[in-house]
């Protein structure tokens, strides 16, 4: 795998989070992300820009390897960096952290997302598990492109 592989991310999206004590009115925040190569294509970052004071604007970079994985560099305008083993195999976009990195691992997190047969939505959602413990849901995230 390359970083070609990646192409079905390219463009501009809305993210929609939904999270689970949220009130059912409510309507889920909305934030903008742009997915663009850089480095000659090399990589593949992920901007997303989040209109709410309590979540982080955040940046990531994903590197392809030869064994057809993909590592995400994740950082947050809190100041958090993390590092997160990906996959995205037959439309189906996964993101773990597992191990210590540039933070201390307080817990593990995984994202699973699934694109739609057009290729222009993501579903996923983000668990997280507390040490020894099962995973638990934490939030739904939904992309939909705009571009």
């Amino acid at each position: 795998m390359s970083s070609d592989d990646l192409d079905p991310f390219l463009g501009e999206w809305t993210v929609s989070v939904r999270f689970p004590h949220a009130p059912a009115d409510q309507p889920p925040p909305v934030a903008r992300c742009v997915f663009e190569r850089i480095l000659d294509g090399r990589y593949l970052t992920q901007r997303t820009e989040v209109p709410l004071p309590e979540a982080p604007d955040s940046y990531s970079v994903v590197a392809a390897h030869e064994d057809g994985t993909f590592t995400q560099h994740y950082y947050d305008a809190r100041g958090v960096s993390r590092l997160y083993a990906m996959t995205f195999r037959d439309g189906v976009w996964t993101l773990l952290r597992e191990a210590a990195d540039f933070s201390p691992l307080n817990f593990r997190q995984r994202f699973t997302g699934t694109f739609s047969a057009d290729g222009n939505r993501i579903d996923g959602a983000w668990e997280m598990a507390m040490p020894d413990e099962d995973w638990k849901h934490d939030f739904e995230m939904h992309y939909t492109r705009i571009t």
